[in-house]
């Protein structure tokens, strides 16, 4: 036992030593991060954006590859089988490694399979209603759910994402009914709350404020451990009494598994340093983004915690998508 112990601390000791040696000229070429979205769109805008300051601050060219398709699930693919070299990244973000794993049987693991590399930021989600539904607060929301369930409806982007697995939270804790009906995508989901075919929604905060501040939704509570700025006077849920909405669109930076420690504590320490700069803070705003810095470690942990919420959720509401 005592020699197997001494012949892993050698191995692991020139593990590291060969990865720092290895990462000491890195990157020495473009360096590619997968986003797991079509070009255009808040996601995108992200990996463009920590794609632009790696550029800057490493000397080296770090160029985006949009790769859709399959909710995030072939550029996910990619990075999972990509070397582990540190030339190959992706933009992950909730879906991908949090609501995914969590309602599908899908071709990769969100944990083992990938390093963890740093957390960007996360935008929360927000409870609007229909600006003629005669709610003006989450208590009020909430029993008229109760009087009028057989009326009562809510879009989303789609089967299993955020924006439906919030909302059968909020069901299950408020002990209310109402039928779900998903959409390709948030943008035509709001089309019809506006218009009041369906009652309400849980989209991001990123895409609801325009229509927050043209009144064609309201707001009425939004995720997340404290109130957003660019909505003070919409309280949290955790304010009105629920707890549990700790939930945000979250996105971050990860390799494929076994990337060398010293890639990861580089572009760790790159990451924290461009998203604590005031203008890129006032960039990431723009679409409702807080910044999140973390350590690889806690971004780990991070989304650990994610899966299994969304996963708990689920296994609750019998949430399964083939």
């Amino acid at each position: 036992m005592r020699l197997l112990k001494i012949v892993c601390s050698i191995f692991t000791f020139f593990s590291l030593f060969l990865g720092a040696s290895y990462a000491s000229d890195y990157p020495n070429k473009p360096v590619t991060i997968l986003a797991p979205v079509a070009p255009g769109g808040g996601l995108d805008l992200i990996a463009r954006t920590v794609a632009e300051r790696l550029t800057k601050s490493l000397g080296q060219n770090f160029l985006v590859d949009n790769q859709s398709g399959g909710g995030g699930i072939i550029a996910s693919q990619k990075a999972a089988r990509a070397a582990p070299d540190g030339y190959t990244l992706m933009l992950s973000y909730v879906g991908t490694h949090g609501t995914n794993p969590a309602v599908r049987k899908i071709p990769y693991d969100a944990v083992k399979d990938f390093s963890p590399i740093a957390m960007v930021g996360g935008t929360p989600n927000v409870l609007v209603v229909y600006s003629g539904l005669p709610v003006k607060n989450l208590k009020e929301f909430i029993q008229y759910s109760k009087d009028n369930s057989s009326k009562m409806s809510y879009g989303s982007a789609g089967p299993g994402t955020l924006t439906h697995l919030s909302m059968e939270q909020l069901k299950q804790q408020a002990n209310f009914e109402s039928t779900h009906v998903p959409y390709r995508g948030i943008a035509p989901a709001f089309i019809d709350t506006i218009a009041g075919q369906t009652l309400s929604m849980m989209p991001g905060l990123a895409a609801a404020m325009p229509h927050i501040k043209t009144g064609k939704v309201r707001p009425i509570a939004v995720t997340g451990p404290k109130r957003h700025p660019l909505i003070p006077d919409v309280p949290t849920f955790k304010e009105l009494g629920l707890e549990g909405f700790d939930g945000v669109q979250w996105y971050g930076v990860s390799g494929p598994a076994n990337l060398p420690l010293a890639i990861i504590t580089l572009l760790n320490s790159e990451i924290n340093k461009a998203i604590q700069n005031p203008e890129l803070k006032e960039r990431l705003s723009g679409e409702a983004i807080q910044t999140m810095p973390m350590t690889p470690e806690q971004f780990g942990q991070y989304i650990k915690d994610d899966i299994a919420r969304w996963s708990k959720i689920a296994k609750s509401r019998n949430i399964q998508i083939d």
